[in-house]
Parts: structure tokens; sequence; C-alpha cells
């Protein structure tokens, strides 16, 4: 495959990754144009040695990294929600938290586009939940009937700037503790202590509130089958802490129906 029959490939996804970067599709798409520029000039540019997908965004990284482009219009429509908190998040950290959860990298290949290592990659992603919990600060119910693995969630939760609003081992547990207080964010097994499924639980509360919803469960496999409804979010049993990190992050970014803490007390 050519030079540039491999950009076209992935032209549109790299767009993506540099409006979410830049704040604007004006800007993020000059970064694009100096990449294409770059590779015209000299296409040995493109490290040969590694997966091209990683090389290209590596590429782009680098770029938007070392050069300060001003693509700004008089007409520049302005950010959206998900980029205004984007753009308070300390650049380093933005880049790893876009690689993993917009653009879907595993970790090794996301640290390898920032030229670090997997644990320092983490790290990265552990600070932007930080990072964002102060643009989107919400409550969180954890449905688990694990009395160790839910008391991990909760101190992860916490240390992402996060409020616990109860943890529920059975489905009628955790409508009760819905109706006491409604949540921002859903994170649930999916087999609980009674043998009610926390599938159920999650449907009698979504039917009461719109809220994004997290499954944590030692069986996906089970649950992403290709056919609809599946969870939108899934994390697998044992889970690394970062994992966990990113795609609360990755839900309450992405979701728009998350709202921060505040907005949802006036709501």
């Amino acid at each position: 495959m050519s030079t540039s029959q491999l950009v076209a490939q992935h032209l549109p996804f790299l767009r993506r990754y540099a409006r979410a970067l830049s704040g604007s599709q004006a800007a993020g798409d000059a970064y694009v144009t100096a990449l294409l520029e770059t590779l015209i000039a000299d296409p040995g540019t493109l490290a040969p040695d590694i997966d091209p997908r990683v090389a290209l965004y590596r590429l782009l990284t680098r770029l938007w990294d070392s050069v300060t482009l001003n693509a700004e219009t008089e007409q520049a429509p302005a950010p959206v929600q998900g980029e205004r908190r984007l753009s308070h998040i300390t650049p380093v950290v933005r880049q790893a938290f876009l690689l993993v959860s917009l653009e879907g990298f595993n970790e090794e290949d996301a640290a390898a586009v920032l030229d670090i290592d997997v644990p320092t990659l983490r790290n990265l992603v552990e600070d932007a939940g930080r990072e964002l919990a102060e643009e989107i600060a919400t409550d969180v119910l954890i449905i688990e009937d694990e009395p160790f693995i839910a008391l991990d969630l909760e101190g992860l939760v916490e240390s992402l700037g996060h409020r616990v609003t109860g943890i529920a081992r059975t489905r009628t547990e955790a409508v009760e503790l819905a109706r006491r207080k409604a949540p921002g964010l859903i994170l649930a097994d999916i087999q609980l202590a009674d043998g009610s499924s926390g599938l159920d639980a999650v449907n009698d509360l979504i039917a009461q509130v719109e809220v994004p919803v997290i499954f944590i469960t030692a069986y996906p496999e089970r649950f992403l089958t290709g056919v609809r409804p599946e969870p939108a979010f899934l994390i697998a049993k044992p889970f690394q802490p970062s994992t966990v990190a990113a795609v609360i992050s990755q839900a309450l970014f992405f979701e728009r129906r998350a709202r921060p803490r505040e907005q949802r007390a006036t709501a």
C-alpha cells in the first residue's frame, strides 16, 4: 500500500483526533495538513518499523507538540461541551486520554504514539480522570456484590473526584438507592448476590433517569455479541484501575446525558 493510500485510509480518524486535541475542526485540519506536507516532502518520515496507524498518530502528535498553527477563523464555531471540558486538561494528559478513549488504542500502542512506557501512560490516563472530574464531577452508584471489589471501586471513584451515593448488592437495593438519590453514573456488575441481574437493575434505573452505565463483569463475552442492545461500556474482571478510570472518563466525557454534580442538584 502506498503512503497516500495509507494516509487516506486513516485520514478521517486523524482529523477527529486533531480536532479533539486542538478544540476546533479548523485548527485540527491545519495540523493534519502539516502532517500531509511533511509526508509529501519526505515520505521516509513515517517510521517503517512500526504499525502504520501508530506511526501516523505518532507523527501527528509530534507536530502538535512542536508546532503552533494559527488556524483560527473569524467564523470559527464555539467548541461543543465536550471540547470545552477537554480544553482545560493538561496537553499530554489530553493526548493520552484521547488515544485510549476516543481512538481506541491499546495501552502499548498509545504509549508508542507518545513515546513513553505503559506505566507512564496509565498514570496520564488516571490524571485525565481526575482533571475531567473537576469539570464534570458526578454522583456514582455502584452495583457490586463482592465487598472487596466494591470497596476498590469506591476508592477509585472518589480518587477521581466523584462521590459514591451508595453500594448495592442486589437489584432491589440498587433501585432503592437510586430512588433516594439519582446517580450521574452507574458502575454495575451483572451477576448479583441474590441471583438477580445487574442488567435488569440497570434497565429499571434507566427507565427512571437517563445516565451512562459501565458494566463490570467476569463474563464480557456473553454480552459482546454484536446484537443490540448490548452494553456500551464494558470492563472485564479482573480489571486494571487505570482501565476503569479511563472508561469512567470516557463515559462522562462523551455521553451527552452526563451532567456535573452541581447542575444535577438543581435540575
